[in-house]
């Protein structure tokens, strides 16, 4: 660390957010309150939690690093997150919280069957998973960029404030951290955009200093690239069990809905400054590591003061996020998989408990998996995980919110199944110059229109 201002204003934010993440816990007397937040929060806490666990890595670190190589093309995953959630905010929400479920999975089993339910948890989780690692990755990022240390030391801290956001606290302690980071994140990201246009002269001048095409090209990848990459977070956003606790948690759905409406302003300026961030860093210091754009501007431009809470605040940002993810998978497997196949009679202290253990063993293999990949792009993570989970979830629960009854039973199933695989295959063998999502919900597509042509059969659970 260039100067030990940085670092103890950062130690002082990220201790005082994990004491209040761990101070939580005081009101968490049950399961219903460490995976819903007792099923009582306002639409502001419901944004808060829908933004404290969507906004993170991916939308700070990750899109500076994007966008230090092709501009604003590097939006499109907070552009793509702001439009899931009115998405959600306009569709799903008030049916999933008039359904007072749980997980996703819980509410499948009514159209699909039980069947349906393990499988739409187990690859759901798997997906999820996929984006922890990213997040974990980013946090490595910051720490290995800025205090010095070494990889496996930057996972095992990362690993601990996990812990101290969601352990103690479940969904309430995400919930208080994502308030926190929430303020933080406008406050620190409004004094590095004031900066680098100041840095410029004015916004005339930054713009002036880019060539529109890539810079300023939304599509400067291709346009089935630029719309699959948002299409991936519409779908990744109202299939995720993490995004979909957070309205699950609302005290009535009118709260839930609007929690979701709050979250779709929100989200897209955070990721326009990171973008600015990206470019200016581009400008300045073409020489520097992508991915370290963002805490590199932090260390070079801002006052210590300001600059540590900005790196505390940007730590927050990922590991909340990690937390979120995780909560999320611990929640399916406690509700889906321990209390419906291996203790169908746990009570709420066992479902807890059961909640507890298996945050600790996500993250165990999460530290395992980000080892052997240190040096990924953040990003990809985080689109192959939002593209997974939606080829699983989003048709199954899309057909079963508009066709209710009348909704094919088996084909969900199917669904479930061979999409994802389809998504897979297509993914690590990389046999089409077509984005695999389109091809993955295509597929689903087909699944459900056989057996609405065809006929299905009767119900079976």
């Amino acid at each position: 660390m260039q100067n030990g201002s940085y670092l103890i204003s950062t130690l002082i934010t990220l201790i005082i957010v994990s004491i209040m993440g761990i101070n939580a816990s005081k009101n968490v007397k049950n399961s219903t309150d460490f995976a819903i937040g007792g099923r009582n929060f306002s639409s502001r806490k419901v944004a808060a939690s829908i933004i404290g666990t969507l906004v993170g890595g991916a939308s700070t670190i990750g899109t500076a690093q994007a966008a230090f190589v092709s501009g604003f093309n590097g939006m499109w995953f907070t552009l793509g997150a702001s439009l899931g959630c009115l998405f959600l905010g306009l569709f799903l929400a008030r049916p999933l919280r008039e359904a007072n479920i749980f997980t996703v999975p819980e509410f499948m089993i009514k159209f699909y069957g039980n069947r349906s339910r393990m499988t739409s948890s187990i690859i759901s989780s798997m997906a999820i998973f996929v984006h922890i690692t990213g997040q974990v990755l980013a946090s490595v990022a910051i720490f290995t960029s800025l205090f010095n240390i070494g990889e496996n030391l930057a996972v095992f801290i990362t690993m601990m404030l996990i812990v101290s956001y969601i352990f103690f606290g479940g969904f309430l302690g995400s919930s208080v951290v994502g308030s926190i980071k929430t303020v933080l994140l406008y406050a620190t990201l409004s004094i590095s955009a004031y900066v680098v246009l100041k840095e410029f002269g004015g916004a005339g001048n930054f713009v002036a200093a880019y060539p529109k095409d890539p810079w300023f090209n939304l599509f400067s990848e291709g346009m089935l690239s630029g719309l699959a990459q948002g299409f991936a977070l519409v779908v990744g956003v109202c299939s995720t069990q993490t995004y979909l606790q957070a309205i699950f948690s609302g005290r009535t759905a009118g709260e839930s809905q609007k929690g979701a409406f709050l979250s779709a302003l929100l989200i897209p300026p955070i990721g326009l400054i990171c973008t600015m961030v990206g470019m200016f860093m581009h400008n300045m210091h073409p020489e520097i590591i992508s991915k370290q754009a963002l805490p590199l501007f932090v260390i070079n431009y801002l006052n210590p003061l300001i600059g540590g809470i900005v790196i505390g605040t940007l730590i927050i940002s990922v590991v909340a996020t990690g937390a979120g993810l995780t909560l999320g998978i611990s929640t399916m497997i406690s509700r889906d998989i321990y209390k419906t196949v291996i203790n169908v009679r746990a009570n709420s202290k066992q479902e807890l408990l059961s909640l507890r253990i298996s945050v600790l063993g996500i993250l165990f293999v999460t530290s395992l998996m980000v080892v052997f990949n240190l040096d990924s792009l953040i990003l990809k993570w985080a689109f192959l995980s939002m593209t997974l989970r939606g080829t699983v979830v989003f048709m199954p629960l899309i057909v079963a919110v508009i066709m209710k009854e009348r909704t094919p039973y088996k084909a969900g199933l199917l669904s479930m199944i061979f999409a994802p695989l389809v998504t897979i295959v297509l993914t690590v063998f990389n046999l089409t110059d077509i984005d695999p999502l389109y091809i993955g919900m295509g597929t689903s597509l087909i699944i459900f229109l056989a057996f609405l042509i065809f006929g299905r059969e009767n119900k079976t659970v």
